[in-house]
Parts: C-alpha cells; sequence; structure tokens
C-alpha cells in the first residue's frame, strides 16, 4: 500500500493537494484518492454514501475548517474519482478500508467528521480501537439504505441488486436512475431543503459523477441496503452507548421523518451533544457556513 501525489489536471479538486492511496482488497489493487488542505490538527472528512458521492460534497466546509485543521477528504472505494471495480461491495470492504486508510495516513488521534451511512464504519471502528479518533461529528447520520427503509424486504433488494449489476439491463436500469431529471427530484425530495439551489449546472456536475464507469455497482449496493453495516437500530444505538470519545450530531429539520425519527433515538442517548439546523441529509453541502457555526466549540474545545 502507498500513497502518491496527483495531478490536478487528472483529478477533480477543491483547492487542495490530490493523493491517491494504493490499497489492496483480496488480491486486487484499488486506487482510493484523497485530498489534503490546510494546516493544524487533523481532520478526516467522510462523505455520505449515495449515487452522486464525492469528497467535494465536503469541498466548502473543508475550506472553512482548513484555518484550524490538516483536513484530508476521501473518495470511498467504489465511488467518486476512486477506483470503481465489479466487486461484491459490501461492509466488510468499507470497514477494513477505513482501518487501513486511517492507519497508512495517521500516526495519532484524529478528528473525524462522517456524513450520512459513514456513521456506522466510524462508530464501529471508533469501538473496535477507542484511540482511533479524538472526537466523532456525524452530519445526518443514517444506517439504513433507501430501498430498506422504503420497506423492501432483502429478498427484493437482492434482486433489484442483482438487476443493476447484470451487463446490458442493468446499465439501461441504472442510466434511467441517473438522469438528470430524476436526481434533480432526489435531491429536491430529501438532500437539499432550498430547490433554489438544485440548478441545471448543479445538477449536470451530479450527473457526471454517476457516469463514471463502473459507477453502478457501489451505488446499487447502497441503495439496495448491501452497504448497511448494521441490521437493526439498537445495533447502530448500541455502538454509540460503547463509545469512549466525544460525539456530537448535527440534524437537519428537513430530514425526512424516518430518518428524523432514527437521529432522534440517536442524540436521545446520554452524552450525546447535538443541534439542528436547516437542511435535510445534505446539509453539509447546502449549509456548510451553518454546519460550522454550529460545531466549531465542539471540534475547537480542549476539553474534549
Amino acid at each position: 500500500m502507498s500513497t502518491n501525489l496527483l495531478s490536478t489536471s487528472v483529478a477533480t479538486s477543491f483547492g487542495g493537494v490530490v493523493q491517491e492511496y494504493l490499497w489492496n482488497w483480496e488480491n486486487q489493487q484499488l486506487r482510493v484518492v484523497y485530498e489534503t488542505l490546510g494546516k493544524g490538527s487533523l481532520l478526516l472528512l467522510l462523505p455520505a454514501f449515495s449515487t452522486v458521492s464525492t469528497r467535494l460534497e465536503m469541498g466548502e466546509l473543508a475550506k472553512l475548517l482548513a484555518p484550524n485543521f490538516q483536513i484530508v477528504a476521501v473518495d470511498w472505494p467504489g465511488f467518486g474519482e476512486s477506483s470503481r471495480p465489479s466487486l461484491n461491495y459490501r461492509p466488510e470492504i468499507y470497514q477494513q478500508f477505513l482501518e487501513d486508510f486511517v492507519k497508512a495516513v495517521f500516526n495519532s488521534p484524529i478528528t473525524v467528521v462522517a456524513a450520512g451511512h459513514a456513521a456506522s464504519y466510524v462508530l464501529q471502528l471508533a469501538v473496535k480501537q477507542p484511540a482511533t479518533f479524538s472526537r466523532i461529528l456525524l452530519l445526518a447520520p443514517t444506517w439504513r439504505g433507501p430501498l430498506p427503509t422504503m420497506g423492501a424486504s432483502q429478498q427484493i433488494a437482492g434482486i433489484v441488486r442483482g438487476l443493476v449489476r447484470s451487463p446490458i439491463l442493468g446499465q439501461a436500469l441504472y442510466k434511467l436512475n441517473t438522469t438528470q431529471s430524476f436526481l434533480s427530484f432526489m435531491y429536491r425530495r430529501h438532500v437539499f431543503s432550498d430547490a433554489a439551489k438544485i440548478t441545471p449546472s448543479f445538477i449536470e456536475k451530479k450527473w457526471h459523477t454517476t457516469q463514471q464507469p463502473g459507477a453502478r455497482f457501489a451505488s446499487a449496493a447502497f441503495v439496495t441496503g448491501n452497504l448497511d453495516a448494521v441490521q437493526e437500530q439498537s445495533d447502530f444505538l448500541e455502538l454509540v452507548q460503547s463509545l469512549t470519545v466525544p460525539l456530537m450530531v448535527v440534524i437537519g429539520e428537513s430530514s425526512p421523518p424516518k430518518s428524523r425519527k432514527e437521529m432522534n433515538a440517536l442524540v436521545a442517548l446520554p452524552g450525546v451533544r447535538s443541534v439542528v439546523i436547516p437542511g435535510s441529509l445534505g446539509l453539509h453541502e447546502e449549509y456548510p457556513a451553518v454546519v460550522l457555526e454550529a460545531v466549531q466549540d465542539f471540534l475547537l474545545s480542549p476539553e474534549n
């Protein structure tokens, strides 16, 4: 495993230094792209899993944090500019990746800011290796994929996942579900709360992310619940109760009802700091300045 600098001519950037981390999974080497920006205490930014997942959704927040932190923002394997091979994407891959990446890039406890579905993976690593993180900030945390949240059984979800993974029909189904009009609909439904921010140019950039070779494989795994690191709410809450490091949760006031109910159960646990701000599941991208204002005391306070 190694890390290398990448030219910005071959990688998109939010203004930092773009690097690659070469990671091996089951005798296959994956190229993982990450970006560093700023100086100060180390802080890892993990984007949410989604069809449009990319470290760039963390870009504005990263720039706001950069005066006080050395930011590392990563594209998960299978997403963003990282390799997207046709693996059977499942929790074991991301559990091992996060553990290996943190060990390779950092040599002391770090602050981690994780959005959406990244929450479970961070919590699991924090419980397994308590010295990994000095504090944890979760942004609109979720633990259950879209299809299971809608009530689909594991059998139905598995059939859908198999169809999307198939060579010809799968490509057609994936393209139907990543048209610019559909992406715009989904953003309006549960990602952003201000429709004025969902401009044609914004959606075009998101669409471009979805059209990379191999993009459908990890995306299908997420949508169908195959990246759910826990299967029950009780398991998710138990992870939080087992933590030994400070935890703060940011909730969007316009979050979808089912997701909001799950988040409310999380922040009701003893010792969990929380705040509600404008936005929905994409609050870190839609309202980065509001996020920073709400969490900077937690991130910078020495007693944490």
